[in-house]
């Protein structure tokens, strides 16, 4: 019985002495914890450009607002050049939640929510200021809606801009001159049924198959914005370029769903008003380097049409509206009601 009792007594004596010299490590993995909750989350961000596009300005826009507005408790890793896969793919890697977000021109969409194909009618608006009063309110948010339901989150509309074309063959200065020609047109039906309008052999590819395909001179040309025609340098296998303005394209700033929904309320708004901020910034910056851009085109060695018969394209593009009509009748209403308000 003593030996019981003492054994009794030292087995609360260091229980006693644990407890007063060692308290502090019953709180440890609270410290620990602490400690790891306050590492920055990693967003990973991918895009298909390089770092001279405009793409690269609006993502580092949106890291730096991210950043400041949640005090760094959010980081924004920018991965571009296609390093996270084309545009399609980094889309179905969101809709899977393997990727968080992407900077991705419109194009592609109407392959996840058939409605944004409206968006990619051409001449469907005059100038930015038109596309932008579209795309900033409840048209263009109503679209953005959408994507849930593609398990996507749109954020913000960037700009990819007015597309124009460009080829290796010769000057185009209306319709008539694009027939037979072989361009590359982006994997969307208005945008095929655009150029096959046209009489153009249109060919739906990605972007990076593009590049190739340009230098191999297997296509004859490629249509898109002057800010993309001048960062990739497109002067090395085009040697005409002609301002037909067919169709504006936007850039919308997209997130996976399920990522953006694990993200504490005031985080998603951060981000959301974060890629608005992104997004104008970025269309400023487009507009204030056009000029500039041209230019450096031309020095290049680029022979441009700045003024081809628009009225003859947007004649020979009737069939699109044709056929798309009855699909997107509605939203065509909404937005010609819009512009003329």
């Amino acid at each position: 019985m003593k030996r019981f009792l003492s054994t009794v007594a030292m087995t609360t004596a260091l229980v006693v002495a644990l407890t007063a010299c060692g308290g502090g490590d019953s709180s440890q993995p609270a410290a620990n914890n602490d400690a790891a909750s306050a590492e920055p989350t990693v967003i990973k961000l991918g895009t298909t450009v390089n770092e001279q596009d405009s793409f690269q300005i609006a993502a580092e826009k949106f890291k730096e607002l991210v950043e400041e507005k949640t005090d760094g408790a959010y980081i924004i890793e920018i991965y571009p050049n296609g390093s996270l896969g084309d545009e399609r793919t980094m889309l179905e890697s969101m809709q899977m939640g393997t990727l968080d977000m992407g900077i991705i021109t419109s194009g592609p969409f109407v392959n996840f929510v058939p409605e944004m194909g409206v968006l990619d009618m051409p001449f469907l608006f005059p100038d930015n200021a038109s596309a932008y009063k579209v795309l900033d309110g409840e048209i263009g948010q109503s679209l953005l809606d959408k994507f849930e339901s593609a398990n996507l989150k749109g954020l913000a509309y960037a700009e990819r801009g007015f597309r124009n074309l460009t080829n290796n063959k010769k000057a185009v200065t209306s319709a008539a001159d694009v027939k037979g020609l072989k361009v590359r047109v982006m994997e969307n039906e208005v945008y095929i049924s655009t150029f096959e309008s046209l009489g153009v052999n249109a060919v739906p590819m990605a972007w990076s198959e593009a590049l190739t395909a340009l230098q191999q001179q297997t296509i004859d040309g490629q249509e898109n914005p002057v800010n993309v025609i001048h960062s990739f340098k497109l002067w090395e296998s085009q040697k005409h370029l002609t301002m037909t303005r067919h169709a504006y394209a936007s850039a919308i700033i997209t997130m996976s769903l399920q990522k953006f929904n694990a993200l504490p309320e005031d985080v998603q708004v951060a981000f959301k008003e974060a890629a608005q901020g992104a997004a104008e910034y970025e269309r400023q910056w487009v507009a204030d380097n056009e000029a500039s851009q041209l230019e450096d085109i031309k020095a290049n060695g680029v022979e441009v049409v700045e003024n081809p018969d628009v009225e003859s394209f947007k004649a020979a593009v009737q069939p699109t509206y044709d056929k798309f009509g009855t699909q997107y009748a509605d939203l065509i209403a909404q937005i010609e009601d819009a512009l003329s308000e």
